[in-house]
Protein backbone atom coordinates (compact mmCIF):
# COMPACT_ATOMS: atom_id res chain seq x y z
CA UNK A 1 0.00 0.00 0.00
CA UNK A 2 1.43 3.35 -0.86
CA UNK A 3 0.67 5.89 1.32
CA UNK A 4 -1.09 9.37 0.67
CA UNK A 5 0.08 12.46 2.39
CA UNK A 6 -1.32 15.73 1.84
CA UNK A 7 1.87 17.65 1.84
CA UNK A 8 -0.05 20.99 2.49
CA UNK A 9 -1.45 19.18 6.13
CA UNK A 10 1.46 18.21 6.93
CA UNK A 11 2.74 21.96 6.14
CA UNK A 12 0.12 23.49 8.07
CA UNK A 13 0.29 20.80 11.36
CA UNK A 14 4.48 21.36 11.29
CA UNK A 15 3.53 25.41 11.79
CA UNK A 16 1.70 24.29 14.81
CA UNK A 17 4.80 24.00 16.78
CA UNK A 18 5.27 27.57 16.02
CA UNK A 19 2.48 28.98 16.97
CA UNK A 20 2.05 26.30 20.26
CA UNK A 21 6.15 27.48 21.29
CA UNK A 22 5.35 31.20 20.86
CA UNK A 23 2.49 30.96 23.33
CA UNK A 24 4.08 27.80 25.65
CA UNK A 25 7.73 29.31 26.13
CA UNK A 26 6.12 33.00 26.06
CA UNK A 27 3.20 33.74 28.28
CA UNK A 28 2.47 29.98 29.59
CA UNK A 29 6.11 28.88 30.61
CA UNK A 30 8.58 31.44 29.60
CA UNK A 31 10.10 32.75 32.53
CA UNK A 32 9.53 29.00 34.27
CA UNK A 33 11.66 27.22 31.38
CA UNK A 34 13.91 30.46 31.52
CA UNK A 35 14.78 30.10 35.06
CA UNK A 36 15.20 26.22 34.84
CA UNK A 37 17.98 26.70 32.06
CA UNK A 38 19.47 29.25 33.31
CA UNK A 39 19.26 31.84 30.64
CA UNK A 40 18.47 35.11 30.72
CA UNK A 41 16.37 37.50 28.26
CA UNK A 42 19.62 39.18 26.92
CA UNK A 43 20.74 35.43 25.94
CA UNK A 44 17.50 34.43 24.66
CA UNK A 45 17.70 37.52 22.08
CA UNK A 46 21.04 37.26 21.38
CA UNK A 47 20.79 34.12 19.43
CA UNK A 48 20.79 33.60 16.07
CA UNK A 49 17.06 33.27 15.41
CA UNK A 50 17.37 32.33 12.00
CA UNK A 51 19.50 29.45 12.35
CA UNK A 52 17.18 28.49 15.37
CA UNK A 53 14.12 28.88 13.48
CA UNK A 54 15.00 27.80 10.41
CA UNK A 55 16.84 24.68 11.68
CA UNK A 56 13.73 24.14 13.77
CA UNK A 57 10.80 24.31 10.60
CA UNK A 58 12.74 21.67 8.73
CA UNK A 59 13.14 19.50 11.61
CA UNK A 60 9.33 20.16 12.17
CA UNK A 61 8.70 18.99 8.45
CA UNK A 62 10.41 16.07 8.91
CA UNK A 63 9.07 15.24 12.22
CA UNK A 64 5.51 15.83 10.86
CA UNK A 65 5.76 14.25 7.82
CA UNK A 66 6.85 10.90 10.03
CA UNK A 67 3.58 10.92 11.84
CA UNK A 68 1.78 11.38 8.55
CA UNK A 69 2.88 8.44 7.23
CA UNK A 70 1.83 6.60 10.38
CA UNK A 71 -1.34 7.61 10.08
CA UNK A 72 -2.29 7.40 6.31
CA UNK A 73 -3.86 4.38 6.85
CA UNK A 74 -7.58 5.30 5.89
CA UNK A 75 -9.27 3.53 8.66
CA UNK A 76 -7.62 6.27 11.18
CA UNK A 77 -10.02 8.87 12.04
CA UNK A 78 -10.01 12.20 13.63
CA UNK A 79 -10.06 10.56 17.31
CA UNK A 80 -7.80 8.40 16.16
CA UNK A 81 -5.25 9.98 14.65
CA UNK A 82 -5.36 12.62 17.58
CA UNK A 83 -4.67 10.04 20.35
CA UNK A 84 -2.25 8.55 18.25
CA UNK A 85 -0.45 12.33 18.14
CA UNK A 86 -0.81 12.26 21.82
CA UNK A 87 0.82 8.56 22.59
CA UNK A 88 3.33 9.80 20.12
CA UNK A 89 4.25 13.03 22.60
CA UNK A 90 3.54 11.25 26.06
CA UNK A 91 4.72 7.64 25.06
CA UNK A 92 8.10 8.64 22.80
CA UNK A 93 8.85 12.37 23.38
CA UNK A 94 8.19 13.09 26.80
CA UNK A 95 9.76 10.10 28.42
CA UNK A 96 13.28 10.61 26.29
CA UNK A 97 13.43 14.65 27.17
CA UNK A 98 12.71 13.10 31.20
CA UNK A 99 15.72 10.53 30.90
CA UNK A 100 17.78 13.09 29.08
CA UNK A 101 17.13 15.65 31.71
CA UNK A 102 17.85 12.89 34.62
CA UNK A 103 21.38 12.38 33.05
CA UNK A 104 22.00 15.85 32.45
CA UNK A 105 20.69 16.38 36.39
CA UNK A 106 18.05 19.23 35.37
CA UNK A 107 14.59 19.34 37.23
CA UNK A 108 11.57 17.04 36.51
CA UNK A 109 10.08 20.85 36.29
CA UNK A 110 12.26 21.46 32.98
CA UNK A 111 11.44 18.07 31.95
CA UNK A 112 7.60 17.98 31.88
CA UNK A 113 8.07 21.77 30.60
CA UNK A 114 9.64 20.60 27.69
CA UNK A 115 7.71 17.41 27.59
CA UNK A 116 4.38 18.79 27.91
CA UNK A 117 4.89 21.12 25.07
CA UNK A 118 5.64 18.36 22.46
CA UNK A 119 2.67 16.21 23.83
CA UNK A 120 0.67 19.31 23.56
CA UNK A 121 2.63 19.35 19.63
CA UNK A 122 2.22 15.77 18.52
CA UNK A 123 -1.45 15.75 19.52
CA UNK A 124 -2.13 18.88 17.27
CA UNK A 125 -0.65 17.63 14.59
CA UNK A 126 -2.28 14.03 14.98
CA UNK A 127 -5.64 16.08 14.79
CA UNK A 128 -4.34 18.44 11.59
CA UNK A 129 -3.33 15.20 10.37
CA UNK A 130 -5.95 12.85 10.50
CA UNK A 131 -8.57 15.90 9.74
CA UNK A 132 -7.14 16.86 6.45
CA UNK A 133 -6.55 14.07 4.45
Amino acid sequence: MEAEINYLAVLVASLIGFVVGFLWYGPLFGKAWMAEVGMTVEQQQAGNMGKIFGTTFVLQIIMTYCLAMFLADDSIDLAMGTFYGFLTGAGWILPTMVINNLYEQRSFKLSFIQGGYWVVVFTLMGLVLAAWR
